[in-house]
């Protein structure tokens, strides 16, 4: 498959659906270390072709009732960083992939969210990391 210049540039987030979200950010603060908040936690990294920037990854636990990853029937679902979210969505509406929203867009980057082919909500993120770095 050809390759038109880089769109994902790493994984965002990790999403995912249990019975007692805040109990289980606490277990893993108290024993794998992370530091948590009422969003989950959030990891800091430098980015590949650019090492004086950091990017960050969100890590966020979701009640099993939570309807964030609909219409998708999965207990998980991934955001991707992307570049130009604006030029891939055109790219994937005319391919003919399900788009599920219109890019909404915040202080800390624009998402819009797809189906891949089995049913996968994906979340697509263009971030704004500076946000980020000044808390």
């Amino acid at each position: 498959m050809k390759k038109e210049g880089k769109k994902v540039t790493g994984i965002g987030g990790i999403f995912f659906k249990c019975k007692d979200p805040k109990g289980l950010r606490e277990w893993y603060g108290q024993h794998l270390g992370f530091e948590t908040d009422q969003y989950g936690a959030l990891f800091e990294f430098r980015l590949a072709d650019n090492p004086d920037k950091k990017g960050y990854l969100q890590w966020s636990t979701f009640s099993e009732d939570s309807t964030y990853m609909a219409p998708s029937t999965k207990d998980f679902m991934i955001n991707y960083r992307v570049q130009n979210l604006e030029g891939l969505l055109a790219e994937l509406k005319e391919s003919g992939v399900t788009i599920l929203d219109d890019i909404e867009t915040y202080d800390y980057g624009k998402f819009v969210h797809i189906l891949d082919p089995e049913g996968n909500k994906i979340e697509l993120w263009e971030p704004v990391d500076e946000v980020f770095d000044k808390d």
